[in-house]
């Protein structure tokens, strides 16, 4: 049986530009198989876009609320996203809002 494979975007709050976070994100979504993104957004946000299966992505939320030691994560935001294939291969670091 093949497994669904989900499309979600996360906006994590707080203290979590200039703290690592970005590469912590990466390090967690290469770690457990989750393509996508992480890039930081003007707001001071840091947004997640995840291309994974339902179990990978629980594991993806909880490392994201625990976030690097210098962060602070205040809230994450979760919402269903449309699935791009541009980053169905890999997870990487954006730098462009």
């Amino acid at each position: 049986m093949a497994t669904e494979t989900l499309a979600r975007r996360f906006h994590v709050s707080g203290r979590v530009q200039g703290v690592g976070f970005r590469y912590f994100a990466e390090r967690a979504a290469l770690r457990l198989g989750v393509a996508g993104y992480v890039k930081n957004l003007p707001d001071g946000r840091v947004e997640v876009y995840a291309l994974c299966t339902a179990e990978q992505l629980d594991a993806l939320r909880d490392e994201l609320r625990r976030g690097p030691i210098l962060a602070r994560v205040d809230r994450v935001d979760e919402a269903d996203a449309e699935t791009l294939a541009d980053h169905a291969d890999t997870f990487t670091i954006e730098t462009e809002y």
